[in-house]
């Protein structure tokens, strides 16, 4: 509980400093563009949120490591690894000139170097062939840094609203913590815990007025911690399914997949352009229009705040039947594709002009 309250009031404050800082918050670190595509805000709004969830979780392990929790030692190995994603993110807030490709880059390079530092690897797939590939030392190494950068760039794509994908990542670390927790594994229980309450004081000051965002740095951290403590979790406890943490991710990483199908099938345009049609961008343009009397800047807010929640529960859905059959493979695997199934249905539904009435509130 102690380490959970260190990095509980290390974000908070870290980042009420960047959000009162002029110098932080006034300059480049600013997000001024109001007009893109994934654009949603309504005023110029600091991007480097990041850094309270970054050094937030810092405190949480040096506290936990004072108070005796020897497993927290490699979580302080795995969060300086963490460093080459966090750091490109953190160059792309205050620039705006680092290509994704070479965003992911680094975020691989974090995941390599966590491999060798932490020994954190997948050495367990359930799919014929790849199983093949991870029980190789190579194979192994190749999906976990595709894997760890496949997360980090999903975190990425949903923080596009208030509180999205900060608490999307709370619910999963959450999960772990949880099954950490039934199978005894502190290491998995520590990380899970100050990441949570890192994230939980980054989202005060985000949630819901939007005082500060995640921005790329703590975007691609997040990812990064997330993958990290689900592969840590699979791969010192043989008891849990490879498919938990899969199913626990299944919203960001099954927009992602949908993204590139959308964007490179559909629409024959470069996976990595931007656009205005993820799920949640749906969500705000046609379920949340009732809640937009104006454009000024109340009703923006209002408006951004409230889709959210929409979002959360989708991904509450995947993880919590996740948490009550993390053992069992088969179970898991179905609802991985049920989940799959029920997404796209919605996302036609919405697409089409005919949202469910179950989704569709007005004044």
């Amino acid at each position: 509980m102690v380490p959970l309250v260190a990095s509980f009031l290390a974000s908070l404050l870290l980042t009420l400093w960047v959000v009162r800082s002029r110098r932080l918050s006034g300059g480049a670190a600013r997000d001024h563009d109001l007009s893109g595509p994934q654009k949603f805000h309504a005023q110029p709004v600091p991007r480097i949120g990041g850094v309270g969830i970054y050094l937030g979780v810092l405190v949480g392990l040096s506290v936990a490591m004072l108070q005796g929790a020897t497993a927290a030692k490699l979580g302080l190995v795995v969060w300086a690894c963490g460093l080459f994603a966090f750091g490109c993110g953190l160059v792309e807030d205050f620039t705006k000139n680092v290509r994704p490709a070479i965003r992911l880059a680094f975020t691989g390079l974090s995941a390599l170097v966590a491999v060798f530092a932490a020994d954190s690897m997948i050495d367990r797939v359930p799919i014929p062939g790849m199983d093949l590939l991870a029980s190789t030392f190579a194979g192994a190494v190749f999906i976990t840094v595709f894997a760890v950068a496949g997360v980090a760039n999903s975190v990425n794509i949903i923080d596009g609203f208030n509180g999205l994908a900060s608490m999307c990542a709370a619910i999963m670390l959450a999960s772990f913590g949880y099954v950490a927790f039934q199978v005894g594994d502190n290491l998995v229980l520590t990380m899970a815990v100050v990441g949570v309450g890192a994230i939980l004081g980054f989202f005060f000051w985000n949630f819901p007025l939007g005082l500060v965002f995640l921005g790329d740095g703590g975007a691609y951290f997040l990812g990064f911690w997330v993958a990290e403590t689900a592969i840590l979790l699979i791969h010192r406890n043989e008891s849990v399914s490879p498919l938990f943490p899969l199913l626990v991710c299944v919203y960001p990483i099954f927009e992602t997949l949908f993204s590139i199908y959308r964007r490179v099938v559909v629409r024959s345009r470069p996976a990595s352009m931007p656009d205005g049609i993820h799920l949640h961008s749906l969500v705000y343009r046609r379920i949340m229009r009732w809640a937009m009397g104006s454009r000024g800047r109340r009703s923006l807010e209002r408006r951004n705040s409230m889709t959210s929640p929409y979002l959360w529960i989708l991904c509450m859905l995947a993880a919590v039947p996740a948490m009550l059959f993390w053992q069992y493979t088969t179970v898991l695997g179905l609802l991985i594709v049920l989940f799959a199934v029920t997404y796209i249905a919605v996302y036609r539904s919405i697409v089409r002009f005919r949202t469910p009435r179950f989704l569709a509130r007005r004044r």
